[in-house]
């Protein structure tokens, strides 16, 4: 399995020839090249994980392709897409899915919940969307900790890095950290990481890494 971190909280994950496509959102210009996209996964409804754009241009190229994601986004999206919720596992190609989670996490008390799904991929990598959503008593080899946003505090994502345990992490959702942000909050994780034994990875948007 091949994992690559684009920009902010857009993945792609390569495997047995297939690839599925996680959060294509607003801060992504382009998506760049794409070998057949068997599956696509938006975690919830917010534009930064996915445009309408994104989506049509996925729908064009390979169609027919599942896409899923909550009821909110589904509804306001122009493509068809298939709503999923925490529990749910399905298959699409070669890749197995399993969902978690349920709730964005709060921004602040004067702006509404709304629903969010956690995506474990293959039983190898785990993808919250924009939650500390754990995926209780399972085995997280590779974990993409979101890392920078309105509703986060770092000591709440190291919290949630060290209650996943995951042998091997990087950090998502990036775009709202300067340089020196980044720098800060990944030196966090890192420590949160290895003290369940793992090792924390610095990838920038286009970098790859392999499972």
């Amino acid at each position: 399995m091949r994992v690559t971190k684009h920009e902010h909280a857009y993945l792609t994950i390569e495997n047995s020839g297939e690839t599925l496509v996680i959060d294509p959102g607003g801060f992504v210009p382009d998506l760049g090249e794409l070998d057949n996209v068997t599956a696509v996964v938006i975690t919830h409804e917010h534009p930064d994980h996915w445009t309408p754009a994104h989506l049509e241009r996925l729908a064009a190229d390979f169609p027919g392709v599942p896409m899923f994601t909550t009821a909110a986004t589904a509804d306001k999206a122009s493509v068809d897409m298939t709503v999923v919720a925490p529990g749910d596992a399905v298959t699409a190609g070669s890749f197995r899915l399993r969902f978690f989670g349920g709730t964005h996490n709060e921004i602040h008390s004067s702006i509404p919940l709304i629903d969010n799904i956690g995506v474990l991929v293959d039983d190898q990598l785990y993808y919250p969307g924009d939650s500390y959503a754990v995926p209780e008593g399972i085995e997280v080899p590779m974990l993409a900790a979101p890392i920078g946003a309105p509703w986060l505090k770092i000591g709440e994502a190291m919290d949630f890095v060290l209650a996943v345990s995951p042998g091997q992490a990087f950090g998502t959702h990036d775009m709202p950290l300067s340089a020196v942000g980044l720098k800060m909050h990944r030196e966090r994780l890192r420590w949160a990481t290895a003290q369940g034994g793992g090792t924390f990875h610095e990838l920038d948007a286009g970098d790859t890494i392999e499972l």
